[in-house]
């Protein structure tokens, strides 16, 4: 449908008194305009740029909010404008009309009757946001996002605070915040181009803040795994040495020698022998990790290679179900990786229909008990664990019990701690249920 043309309004300044020009949109069509739908979204919408000392302001203005593929009609009037019942009715009459005769002649016409009225504008973008299927939660950390970013602004200029901001929100520095960021970049138009300069130098600082602390998090990790291998016994070595393989690498024995030379310097001859013979411990447990991990490769890669020559590789695989294990799984998870970066979508659909094989087969020497912990594990959160814990009473035995904190304790082994954390939790839900 045609678009409704911005009008033109005339403005003074509230901070330096210059009169100027503004354009105020009244009506936005979501379906066809999606750059007024996120300006909408992102608060950047009737915005007013001062030319004389860039001071933004937010126009209160009447909007109606259009999407025929949605079939939304909404209507937002401020309180503060003092319309009267029949102004606002013309208003919303006139849009009403001149959305009639855009539509197509089959299109669906009985939501333009209807239409859904806001006492504010932030009830009026969650009715947006939960039409496009954004939950509740979403919103909730969307409009998060947005007080992190309205901070973090008026302190850009202002390198001390602005790092003392960011170190207080690095945990929340996550993509799904830069996302957010990129669309108010996005959503800026030539005439907030001050405030678009101020976003990117926002996203620039906030990057750079992102990759110290993310070097600075790894380093720290890679000293704490140097203290548990310092002082692991040398039976709690191998299983230490394993969980923490993927730290291991040339920087880790980089800062484990300087250990040993530091020792060394301080006459610490006995503390700079032992940690000379940890080394060449870890030297060659590491080895026999990787040799390990590259027998499982090589083995996984020739079934995988065997099961796709015949002319049905998923019966195929089944016919071979005593070599199917775990590490056929992760084998067959790197294969689906490289196939997709080589663009061989063919390769990548068959290679999904093993792997949906190969875990049909492992749960399938699972006990019950086993089975019922996984689907317990799978869910998203804690809340919905147990909720599918009670609605399968007859899944909950002294066996189901026992079989948790047995899978705690093994995860525990790991040092998986949150994973051993909730199988206690839910052992220990599972065990009240049963008196």
């Amino acid at each position: 449908m045609p678009s409704a043309p911005p009008q033109p309004v005339q403005l003074a300044c509230p901070s330096c008194g210059t009169r100027f020009r503004s354009l105020v949109y009244t009506i936005v069509d979501g379906g066809e305009q999606p750059e007024l739908k996120a300006a909408l979204l992102t608060g950047q919408l009737n915005v007013a740029v001062c030319p004389g000392c860039g001071l933004a302001s937010m126009l209160s203005a009447p909007l109606i909010y259009h999407d025929a593929g949605k079939q939304l009609f909404l209507v937002y009037v401020p309180q503060e404008l003092n319309s009267q019942p029949k102004e606002i009715e013309q208003f919303v009459g006139d849009a009403s009309a001149f959305m009639l005769r855009a539509l197509p002649a089959d299109a669906p016409r009985g939501y333009l009757l209807a239409p859904r009225r806001f006492l504010t504008l932030q009830s009026l973008i969650e009715a947006i946001y939960e039409a496009d299927g954004v939950s509740a939660e979403d919103l909730r950390r969307q409009n998060r996002y947005v007080e992190i970013l309205t901070e973090l602004v008026n302190l850009v200029e202002d390198d001390a605070q602005f790092t003392e901001a960011a170190q207080r929100y690095t945990a929340e520095l996550t993509p799904e915040f830069f996302a957010t960021l990129d669309a108010f970049i996005n959503a800026t138009n030539d005439a907030q181009a001050h405030m678009r300069t101020m976003l990117i130098k926002v996203r620039e600082k906030l990057q750079a803040h992102v990759a110290r602390a993310a070097a600075l998090a790894a380093a720290e990790e890679v000293k704490a795994a140097i203290e548990r291998l310092r002082t692991a016994s040398d039976d709690e070595l191998p299983a230490a040495v394993h969980e923490l393989r993927p730290l291991i690498d040339y920087g880790f024995f980089e800062l484990w020698t300087e250990q040993i030379e530091a020792a060394e310097a301080a006459g610490d001859t006995a503390t700079a022998q032992m940690l000379t013979a940890r080394r060449t411990r870890i030297l060659e447990l590491v080895e026999a990790i990787d040799r390990a991990a590259q027998e499982l490769f090589e083995r996984g890669s020739a079934l995988i290679d065997a099961v796709l020559s015949t002319p049905d590789p998923v019966a195929a695989l089944r016919e071979r179900a005593a070599e199917v294990d775990e590490g056929l799984l992760t084998v067959i998870s790197a294969s689906i990786a490289a196939a997709h970066h080589a663009g061989s979508v063919e390769l990548v659909e068959q290679l999904e229909k093993l792997a949906t094989a190969a875990q049909d087969i492992i749960e399938s020497r699972l006990s019950p008990e086993d089975r019922f912990i996984n689907e317990l594990l799978a869910q998203e959160t804690t809340a919905e664990a147990t909720r599918l814990l009670r609605k399968n009473v007859t899944k909950i035995t002294p066996d189901l019990a026992r079989r948790l904190n047995e899978r705690a304790a093994e995860e525990e082994k790991r040092a998986n701690q949150a994973v051993a954390e909730r199988l206690r939790q839910l052992a220990r839900e599972a065990s009240a249920l049963l008196f």
